[in-house]
């Protein structure tokens, strides 16, 4: 199969152009190296309990990785409806995203860098993935729910995302044990009437098992992307997401994705040798053409 592709390559492609090609295949891969490279920093892990700073010692995340979110927890909708978690799992790859949308503070930051993120994204919310934005505090409500929807999707601006971007409330009960499967910790503090609290993004899978997290308040494209087409099991996505995939892992530790150069320098050796082949087969029919 290899050599027909080759052969029908030859076939209609100069020598300057198969050159040009491969020469630019090459380019992109150590291009990609550096890109990648300058934009892994590090993520932020939360300390152990026992050095936390007094007041925060029930305040991080702890990774739970491949952990099930509990699909039978009741909340609300913005809409004020009574629905499951189970509800939203089962069709595509999701972000949970852990906040309380009265916090002065660092959830609005979140927010704003989760929105920012998906907007440099192809993918679409409602098509792709989904997105599940849920309040940490028992005492809101739908009403506040359904006021920070609006003004996030009047800033995504994109048709179709209502019907993916879910804004939730719910009882103590069911917040309990959601941020428990999720490793997110937090503590109210009477003296500010504020929650203090870690902040990150958790990727799920469509069955809503806790594949990824991403911390801080900005999230990098190009991770997110890499994130859910893995979360999909390559579901969505395409061919190049693959290639990338293989040539780059997640991190848990940093909570981004890194080289594997290995694989990476296998690729570009495969590239060479198959320029070379093309090349050979391109310059031998020109030669037999001439003769």
């Amino acid at each position: 199969m290899i050599e027909k592709h080759i052969h029908d390559v030859g076939a209609g492609v100069s020598p300057a152009r198969v050159q040009t090609i491969f020469a630019t295949v090459l380019i992109l891969c150590c291009t990609s190296v550096c890109i990648f490279s300058q934009a892994m920093s590090k993520g932020i892990m939360s300390p152990p309990a026992n050095v936390r700073p007094p007041g925060l010692k029930n305040v991080g995340i702890e990774q739970r990785l491949n952990e099930q979110i509990p699909p039978q927890l009741i909340f609300r909708d913005e809409t004020g409806k009574t629905v499951h978690l189970a509800d939203y799992f089962g069709h595509r790859p999701m972000i949970l995203n852990l906040v309380y949308y009265q916090c002065p503070m660092l959830c609005g930051e979140v927010l704003s860098g989760l929105e920012s993120a998906m907007r440099v994204l192809k993918f679409d919310i409602g098509k792709e993935f989904d997105v599940l934005t849920v309040s940490f505090d028992p005492r809101e409500t739908p009403e506040m729910a359904t006021a920070k929807k609006t003004e996030f999707l009047k800033r995504y601006k994109r048709p179709g995302a209502e019907l993916g971007w879910h804004f939730l409330t719910g009882p103590r009960e069911s917040i309990a044990a959601l941020t428990k499967a999720a490793g997110f910790q937090y503590e109210y503090i009477d003296k500010t009437s504020q929650f203090a609290h870690a902040t990150a993004i958790m990727i799920l899978t469509p069955g809503g098992r806790i594949s990824q997290y991403y911390y801080g308040v900005e999230f990098a494209p190009k991770d997110l992307r890499l994130g859910l087409v893995q979360a999909s099991d390559n579901k969505i996505g395409t061919l190049v997401d693959q290639v990338l995939l293989y040539c780059y892992h997640y991190d848990p530790a940093t909570g981004k994705y890194s080289a594997i150069i290995t694989r990476i320098v296998r690729l570009s050796a495969i590239a060479t040798i198959l320029g070379l082949g093309v090349m050979f087969l391109v310059l031998s029919r020109r030669r037999a053409a001439t003769t």
